[in-house]
């Protein structure tokens, strides 16, 4: 198995793990391009990207590749609270967004573990020195939309 170069965060309970660091990109409409899809994911890797994250707790390991040119919308935070909290947009948000969004479409990357999603989540809030209000307002809410979505 490769070896991860980058620590991106590290406690007793959770270890996330990258190969390199994300590169990330805004895309915008241009002459010929569908400019709904930048619109709804404006947001893209420019270079793929490996994950492990080490699940302490439970004793799993979890290793998955994002590919090159995914792309996704952010952090999806409803406008009504972007004055609260911050616009899906915002840097801070970029990394954990876009773990948590690849871990939500790829459930089986981390054997259907819902809960586990979201410390992801939260912990990559934490590194990008995200506020606790903020972090924990942001778990509850994604974690609560989850169940109510059925993951």
């Amino acid at each position: 198995m490769e070896i991860m170069n980058i620590c991106w965060y590290k406690d007793e309970d959770l270890a996330i793990y990258f190969d390199k660091e994300p590169e990330i990109s805004v895309q915008y409409p241009k002459p010929n391009k569908n400019a709904p899809d930048v619109y709804q994911k404006p947001f893209r890797l420019e270079k793929s990207l490996k994950v492990w994250l080490f699940d302490y707790v439970n004793e799993h390991n979890f290793f998955f590749s994002i590919p090159l040119y995914y792309t996704w919308d952010g952090a999806s935070i409803p406008r009504f609270f972007w004055r609260m909290l911050g616009s899906k947009t915002d840097n801070r948000f970029l990394i954990a967004s876009l773990i948590h969004d690849v871990l939500c479409e790829n459930h089986d990357y981390i054997d259907d573990d819902r809960y586990f999603s979201t410390i992801v989540f939260e912990r990559l809030l934490y590194v990008s020195k995200v506020n606790f209000f903020t972090r924990w307002l942001m778990k509850h809410c994604v974690d609560n939309y989850q169940k109510f979505c059925g993951w």
